[in-house]
């Protein structure tokens, strides 16, 4: 790479990691708000939301990474532009083409950063999401450990405590069961603790009272004890480990996959070469959306105007690209076999930015036949 090349790659790189950053944070608090509404209502600490937070980190940056390269090369063109800086290098014999190295090379540099992310570490880390939200599932005891509110952790189970005590201590709880057919079980206590044990959780209440209600013979019986114990491992899922996904699994895994294990996945052959094209694909347009950004920049020369109609025809572009990438998207995950056409949207934009490029290599044409249209009106008058 010359001085140049190196110059306006440094740029580049500059630009993109502050839009990366300022759209990871945008997309993560937005991600971070539902998040914590469900874990909060599920009493979990600010421990396990930060740590599902970060998982959901890969995700993100693999949906905005393009985004944040076709950014960052408009911004360090409309720059370099402005300064009269490419028209400085494009005097010293620079063609469009040669111009696009660094775009080139920066292009690479970001779909090799999403092709990690797609095909091993958003995986990885939707594998380790899933298994957290199972694990958070089937913590009874946070579920419950909610101060003065009703809490369901299943159908037909209400709990209510009125105070947690910093030893842990649950003070005048309520406990009611109604899954049994034909009878419904309440307990109240003065005191409570719930401890875990090789069988699972247990409540065990203190100075307090025993309710069963049958219903058929509308009979209620009473029962004061000093203490009880009552297992909550009928609240728990049996399923400690859920099965494994498409989309939490690596693109290796997926392609080795046997017989049996595209049953466990709920898959077939077809829907996995899909997916792993659509990994690739996102790879690609980390080069394509880049190359487009800076030829629809370049095709507009030098302006003192600024160069806000190019920039607008940019965006144009990324719109038309985006949103066939959607439809296809959509027509793939109705026939898995019409996976070719994931390509469809980037070879559009690398045709859209070299078509751009040979525009700009060639201002002469456009001036031809203008001198050519004018020639032909004053042989006719």
């Amino acid at each position: 790479m010359g001085r140049f090349d190196k110059y306006m790659f440094q740029q580049l790189l500059m630009l993109f990691g502050f839009f990366s950053l300022v759209l990871a944070l945008v997309f993560w608090v937005n991600r971070a708000v539902g998040l914590l509404d469900w874990l909060m209502g599920d009493g979990q600490s600010a421990g396990t939301f930060l740590h599902l937070t970060l998982l959901s980190l890969p995700t993100i940056l693999n949906t905005l990474l393009p985004i944040a390269a076709f950014a960052a090369t408009v911004y360090v063109t409309n720059r370099l532009s402005s300064e009269s800086e490419l028209v400085v290098v494009q005097a010293a014999g620079y063609s469009p083409y040669r111009l696009a190295r660094p775009v080139i090379v920066f292009g690479l540099f970001v779909a090799l950063l999403v092709g990690i992310l797609s095909h091993i570490l958003v995986p990885m880390a939707q594998r380790e999401l899933e298994l957290r939200r199972n694990e958070i599932a089937q913590d009874v005891t946070a579920r419950l450990l909610t101060e003065g509110t009703f809490v369901h952790p299943i159908e037909g189970v209400t709990f209510y405590v009125r105070t947690v005590t910093a030893a842990g201590e649950l003070e005048n709880i309520y406990f009611s069961n109604t899954r049994s057919e034909g009878a419904r079980q309440s307990f109240m206590a003065r005191e409570a603790l719930i401890v875990k044990d090789e069988d699972g959780p247990k409540l065990l209440m203190f100075d307090g009272m025993s309710q069963i209600y049958q219903i058929e013979s509308n009979r209620l019986s009473v029962t004061r004890f000093d203490s009880f114990v009552y297992s909550l491992s009928d609240l728990i899922n049996e399923d400690s480990v859920p099965d494994p996904s498409v989309r939490s699994s690596t693109s290796f895994e997926l392609l080795r996959a046997s017989p049996a294990q595209m049953q466990t996945l709920q898959t077939n052959s077809g829907a996995i070469v899909a997916e792993v094209n659509e990994r690739m694909n996102r790879a690609l347009q980390g080069i394509a959306i880049s190359l487009v950004g800076f030829a629809a920049l370049l095709v507009g020369g030098f302006s003192r105007f600024g160069l806000w109609k190019q920039i607008l025809l940019a965006v144009v572009l990324l719109v038309i690209v985006k949103s066939l990438d959607n439809t296809v998207d959509t027509i793939i995950n109705k026939a898995p076999d019409q996976w070719p056409l994931r390509y469809a949207p980037t070879v559009l934009a690398i045709a859209m930015a070299w078509g751009l490029l040979w525009k700009t290599a060639h201002p002469r044409l456009k001036g031809m036949r203008d001198a050519a249209d004018q020639k032909e009106r004053q042989d006719a008058a």
